[in-house]
C-alpha cells in the first residue's frame, strides 16, 4: 500500500473535514455569544481599562524609556529653532 500524499493536494481547510470543522466552530461561536452575552458584557468596561496599561507596556517597551535621549555633541550644528535634536 502506498500512503504518500501528493505535494500539490488540497489543504485541510478545503476538505470535507475542514469545512465541517469550520461550520461546527461557527455554530459554537454563535451559541456562545447568544448565551453568554449578558454576563460577558458586564466585564467589558474592565477589559477596556485593563487594555490601556497593557497596550502602553507592550507599545512603549522597545524604545528604551524616556530618559535615554542623546546629548548634543560639540561638533554638531545647532538645531533649527523649534526643533529638538535626535
Amino acid at each position: 500500500m502506498n500512503h504518500e500524499h501528493p505535494s500539490g493536494g488540497a489543504s485541510f481547510w478545503k476538505s470535507k473535514s475542514g469545512i465541517a470543522l469550520c461550520a461546527f466552530l461557527g455554530i459554537t461561536a454563535v451559541f456562545l455569544i447568544l448565551e453568554h452575552r449578558a454576563h460577558a458584557l458586564q466585564w467589558l468596561p474592565y477589559a477596556l481599562l485593563l487594555a490601556c496599561p497593557l497596550l502602553h507596556f507592550f507599545m512603549h517597551g522597545s524604545h528604551g524609556g524616556h530618559g535615554a535621549q542623546q546629548k548634543p555633541r560639540a561638533d554638531d550644528p545647532p538645531a533649527p529653532r523649534g526643533e529638538e535634536r535626535r
